[in-house]
């Protein structure tokens, strides 16, 4: 999927796309992990595989040094799944680790895929990364 800098952006957060997870895309650091967790829904929605591995804590179950095989996992799913929608249910903040729970929209083969999860993100060098997540039942 492609974008104009102008299109809303997919995240949800009422601005333009070149105004928000663009700036994360094209190298800024998220200042929050709520950015961040929007930058990479953004991300893989639009296929930037670089984007979501570099973002991705060592610490993740999907961590791997072989970058080749795990760019092809995350471009097998996106370019298998729409990602209709996003939205943010409740924000943790913290200094050093955040939690962000969210539902992400999505349909593969025209089969509703939606989650809730709640994500753990890690702040190291001055900079958020996606740990791991549970997924939740909505509204807990």
């Amino acid at each position: 999927m492609k974008i104009s800098p102008n299109t809303p952006c997919l995240c949800n957060s009422k601005k333009k796309y070149k105004h928000c997870c663009k700036i994360y895309h094209n190298g800024a650091k998220a200042k929050t992990a709520e950015i961040l967790m929007r930058s990479r829904f953004v991300a893989f929605a639009l296929n930037l595989s670089k984007y979501i591995i570099k973002t991705t804590h060592t610490l993740n179950k999907d961590y791997t040094s072989n970058i080749s095989s795990w760019t092809k996992d995350i471009e097998l799913f996106t370019l298998n799944t729409k990602f209709n929608n996003l939205k943010i249910i409740k924000v943790i903040n913290g200094e050093k680790e955040s939690y962000i729970t969210f539902i992400a929209f999505l349909e593969q083969n025209d089969e509703d895929i939606s989650f809730c999860e709640k994500s753990r993100f890690l702040k190291e060098n001055n900079e958020w990364l996606y740990v791991d997540g549970i997924f939740i039942e909505e509204g807990k």
